[in-house]
């Protein structure tokens, strides 16, 4: 239970179940055992669960203006029919009931197009969060448990080699020895491997970014500015098209 209770503390995936690891883990948990430490490495992996967490927040926000915009398109559509029923029982009010009906009508179709950017711009955060970022955390969980293997067979080793020199400690010298080495190995691939998660993701961010950014701010400019035009060239240049009237919640357009 002890050891369960600090590998949740650590957030680590131990890969290894030996005395030593299990030793290791106690040691740094109470603060007693040394522990290997790359501070660059660390520092952009705290700055990438940060990210993340931002990044989630983002995401989770998204999600709810796209149900709000939602609701309110059903809204004005629905108000929209009202206008247009009243405009063919109403002669006296005929006029005035139906430009509101077509006004009506006009946002829906500009917030129709607004959604479906939204809803592109919250795909892509989506995929970025759970899928790219997920990925690199992944890997850096790996790291994290070959680090503490690797300092564990350190400690292990450093132990060994202060103690008496007899033939059966020369052995189990040689057998840490080898131990040790693989497990260094290992952890050197992957602080590696991480490094370069790291910076193909903060690549991969910018770049996914820098398009979605562009394309939420232009499409929520040029849909309270009621430039419809601007609106379909939003649409278009980002390769999002419409979806037939009557899909499914929560979205009317599909992203491509």
């Amino acid at each position: 239970m002890k050891l369960a209770l600090c590998l949740v503390a650590m957030g680590a995936l131990v890969m290894d179940s030996s005395p030593q690891c299990t030793k290791q883990l106690l040691s740094e948990r109470f603060g007693r055992g040394s522990r290997t430490v790359d501070l660059e490495l660390e520092l952009q992996i705290e700055l990438l669960r940060e990210t993340k967490r931002k990044y989630e927040s983002v995401l989770q926000l998204g999600r709810a203006l796209t149900a709000h915009l939602y609701s309110l398109l059903q809204t004005q559509h629905a108000l929209g029919d009202a206008f247009a029923d009243l405009s063919q029982k109403s002669p006296e009010l005929q006029e005035e009931f139906g430009y509101n009906a077509e006004t009506q009508k006009l946002l829906c179709k500009n917030g129709e197009t607004l959604l479906g950017a939204v809803n592109f711009f919250v795909s892509s955060i989506n995929t970025l969060v759970t899928k790219t970022m997920e990925d690199t955390l992944m890997t850096v969980k790996q790291y994290e448990a070959a680090r503490l293997e690797y300092d564990a067979y350190r400690t292990d080793l450093e132990e060994l080699s202060l103690g008496p020199r007899d033939a059966g400690t020369r052995g189990r010298l040689e057998s840490a020895q080898a131990t040790f080495q693989t497990h260094r190995d290992k952890y050197e691939k992957l602080r590696g491997d991480v490094a370069i998660k790291l910076k193909f993701l903060e690549e991969n961010k910018i770049k996914v970014m820098h398009k979605q950014l562009l394309l939420f701010h232009n499409a929520v400019s040029a849909y309270f500015a009621g430039n419809q035009k601007q609106l379909e060239q939003t649409l278009q240049q980002f390769n999002i098209k419409l979806r037939p009237p009557g899909a499914e919640k929560p979205s009317w357009l599909e992203e491509q």
